[in-house]
C-alpha cells in the first residue's frame, strides 16, 4: 500500500507499507507525525506561519479519536469529504491515475526496486503537474454537486 502526501510543489512524504500491514488509527497518527517532520524540513513556512490544510478521505483510521487528537495536536485543518468519494480525492483522480500509467507493464523484484521507481516517477513530474491536480479540486467538488452526489465518470 502506498500512502502519499503532496502539495502544489510536489511530494512531501510517502510511505510504502507492507502488503500485510493494516492502517489503524495508531498507524495513521504515526504517519501524520512523520509527515509533520517532513513538512518541518521541506515546508517550514506551512508549519510556522500558514498552517496545514489536510485533505484525506473519511476512512475509519482517519476519523478515529486517536487520529483526530493527533490532528488537533498538530493544529492542522482537515477539509471535509463526503463518504465514499474517491472521485474528489486529488491523489485518486490525478496522481494515482498518472502513476498507474507509469507502472503499467513494469515488474519489481523487491520493495527497494519499487521504491526507486516511485522516487523516479515523483521526481519526473513538474511542479505544474502537482499544482494542477490540487487546483482541480474545487472543479471536482462542483461536479459532485452538479451530479447530486453521484460519482464523476471521466
Amino acid at each position: 500500500m502506498l500512502c502519499v502526501w503532496w502539495n502544489f510543489k510536489g511530494i512531501l512524504h510517502y510511505e510504502l507499507l507492507s502488503s500485510k500491514q493494516t492502517i489503524t488509527s495508531a498507524v495513521d497518527s504515526a504517519q501524520l507525525e512523520r509527515l509533520a517532520q517532513a513538512l518541518r524540513e521541506k515546508e517550514p513556512a506551512l508549519i510556522n506561519r500558514k498552517g496545514v490544510i489536510l485533505h484525506h478521505d473519511n476512512a475509519r483510521p482517519h476519523t478515529a479519536r486517536i487520529t483526530a487528537e493527533k490532528l488537533r495536536q498538530l493544529e492542522w485543518e482537515v477539509l471535509p469529504q463526503p463518504a465514499y468519494s474517491p472521485d474528489i480525492a486529488p491523489s485518486d483522480y490525478h496522481l494515482f491515475r498518472s502513476l498507474q500509467n507509469f507502472l503499467l507493464g513494469k515488474k519489481f523484484n523487491n520493495k527497494e526496486c519499487l521504491k526507486n521507481a516511485l522516487t523516479e516517477f515523483f521526481a519526473s513530474k513538474s511542479q505544474e503537474f502537482y499544482n494542477r491536480g490540487i487546483k482541480m479540486l474545487p472543479e471536482r467538488w462542483a461536479q459532485v454537486v452538479e451530479n447530486n452526489g453521484n460519482y464523476i465518470v471521466d
